[in-house]
C-alpha cells in the first residue's frame, strides 16, 4: 500500500509522467467528497497529470485535461458510493469574485476538488485542504511532489 495518510506531509520523487499519475491514484485513496485538494506548480510541472491519476483512483467518468480555457470540468462519479471529481484552473481567474461564481461550495458536497494555480484564492472554501507542490528539476524531467495537510483554523 502507498503509506499515505490524512494529515500527514510527505515528499516523493516522480521520474517520469507515469509515476505522476499513479501518485495522484494513490492521493486518491484517502480523498473524500468535501476534500479540495490545491495543486501548486510552474508550467510542465504536472499539475494535470497529478490530476488525471487522482481522477483515476477515484474512477470518475470522462476524459481528464487541463480546463484551461474553460475554468473548469466536472467528472461524474463512476459508482455511486464514490465521489466525483471537480477540476479547475485558477489562473485565469480574476479574484474571489470569479471563484465564487463557480460555486464550488456546492459542488464540494459530493465531490473532491481539485484546483490547479489555486494557492492564494481557493483555500477559503473549506477549513482545511491538501496542498501538493509539484516541481521538476531543471535537467532533467523528474518531478518532486510535497505535500501537507493545512488548517485554516
Amino acid at each position: 500500500m502507498s503509506g499515505l495518510e490524512r494529515g500527514v506531509a510527505g515528499t516523493r520523487e516522480l521520474p517520469e509522467p507515469a509515476d505522476t499519475e499513479a501518485f495522484g491514484a494513490e492521493l486518491a485513496s484517502m480523498l473524500r467528497a468535501g476534500d479540495l485538494v490545491i495543486l501548486d506548480g510552474p508550467l510542465g510541472a504536472g499539475k494535470t497529470a497529478l490530476t488525471r491519476g487522482i481522477a483515476a483512483g477515484l474512477g470518475v467518468t470522462g476524459r481528464v485535461s487541463s480546463p484551461t480555457f474553460i475554468i473548469a470540468r466536472q467528472h461524474a462519479a463512476g459508482a455511486p458510493d464514490r465521489p466525483g471529481l471537480i477540476h479547475v484552473d485558477a489562473y485565469r481567474l480574476d479574484g474571489l469574485d470569479d471563484l465564487d461564481a463557480l460555486d464550488l461550495d456546492t459542488d464540494l458536497a459530493d465531490s473532491v476538488v481539485v484546483v490547479e494555480w489555486g494557492e492564494g484564492v481557493a483555500e477559503r472554501l473549506v477549513d482545511d485542504y491538501l496542498l501538493v507542490r509539484l516541481r521538476r528539476d531543471d535537467d532533467s524531467e523528474v518531478r518532486h511532489a510535497h505535500w501537507k495537510w493545512v488548517s485554516n483554523e
